[in-house]
């Protein structure tokens, strides 16, 4: 079978490998998988949790061609379902909990183990996800970064009436922005790139600002009537967003850190205790994928807006090689198999 794998940084080929033969896991036809700026780190070499050779991918979509007789969900021959990229354990403290994403072994497709941008994939029966009917493959394979931007949320606590900065207009922030907005809650939308906020403005995010050309914790209490916002979600991972992150939210705030750093940052403990705040980690998802799945069915997220291209799996070097030079042309690709 056609698979898209990572020979060492710098190097990405589509390659024939071996197709995966019946066992334990169920096999897939894969159908759509996304790329994701995990992908493209990756192929930098940034993530230094990836090892190489990797065959990437793990936002995943397919038919089921095989199952196991005896799995605990019920899934059939001919399902249509995505895959939770995030394997655990299931009996280490985070796990018991209910943190799957937060496992003491965890892998990640792409990452750890091999992915799934391939014409056929296995994975285990019970992490396997449901398409809702007349869903497409394209639209299904983009339900795992929305649940990344809903894990974010749900970590803030987020409610309708409250106001959240979202630092960062890439996939995750501008999602989490779209999703924060359906909850019934005000996000403002922070990036130093202008074409970014203008895609958000046009998806029909309200409040977009530009910290590079305002002083941003002025331009929040503006629109927030006087005050500072309730929660601050960091999506973008860069040193001055999570820093500033302090000064755009009100006492007894929440902040959020969903973005990841190449380098640990200094935060500012004395005004964390002196405004009491709560401040969380969001890391990737866990059991977010219905509630994705829902709300890109009923057009809560205008996901079709997302997309900014599909290509077929001969492409998907090329393309990933210009994503790496010229990211601001592309929010979300699919690879068709």
């Amino acid at each position: 079978m056609k698979a898209v794998r990572l020979a060492e940084p710098w190097k990405v080929a589509v390659v024939n490998t071996p197709e995966p033969e019946e066992g334990d896991l169920a096999i897939l036809k894969v159908h759509s998988a996304g790329i994701c700026g995990s992908d493209i780190g990756a192929y930098r070499g940034a993530n230094q949790l990836v090892t190489y050779p990797r065959i990437i991918g793990h936002e995943i979509a397919g038919e089921v061609i095989y199952v196991p007789a005896n799995n605990p969900k019920g899934i059939k021959v001919g399902d249509r379902v995505v895959c939770d990229p995030y394997l655990y354990c299931g009996h280490c403290y985070p796990c018991s909990l209910g943190r799957t994403n937060c496992c003491d072994d965890l892998k990640v497709l792409g990452v750890h183990v091999d992915g799934g941008m391939s014409e056929y994939f296995a994975h285990p029966a019970d992490m396997l996800i449901l398409i809702p009917e007349g869903m497409s493959w394209e639209m299904a394979a983009l339900a795992e970064p929305l649940t990344i931007s809903l894990h974010g949320l749900h970590r803030a606590k987020l409610t309708a009436g409250e106001h959240i900065v979202i630092s960062g207009a890439g996939p995750i922030g501008l999602l989490a922005a779209l999703a924060a907005q359906s909850y019934g809650a005000t996000p403002i939308l922070s990036d130093p790139v202008d074409d970014r906020l203008r895609t958000a403005e046009r998806l029909g995010v309200r409040y977009t600002v530009n910290p590079a050309k305002c002083d941003l914790p002025a331009e929040v209490k503006k629109i927030c009537g006087g005050n500072l916002a309730e929660v601050v979600m960091e999506a973008s991972g860069a040193t001055p967003a999570i820093k500033s992150s302090f000064d755009l939210v009100r006492n007894a705030g929440r902040v959020i850190f969903t973005g990841w750093p190449k380098t640990d940052t200094d935060i500012p403990t004395g005004t964390i205790t002196k405004k009491e705040l709560d401040v969380r980690g969001a890391r990737t998802s866990a059991g977010e994928f219905p509630e994705a799945l829902d709300m890109i069915n009923t057009g809560k997220i205008d996901m079709p807006s997302i997309l900014t291209k599909v290509i077929s799996i001969d492409e998907a070097p090329d393309t990933i090689i210009d994503i790496e030079k010229n990211p601001g042309n592309y929010i979300k690709v699919v690879v068709n198999m």
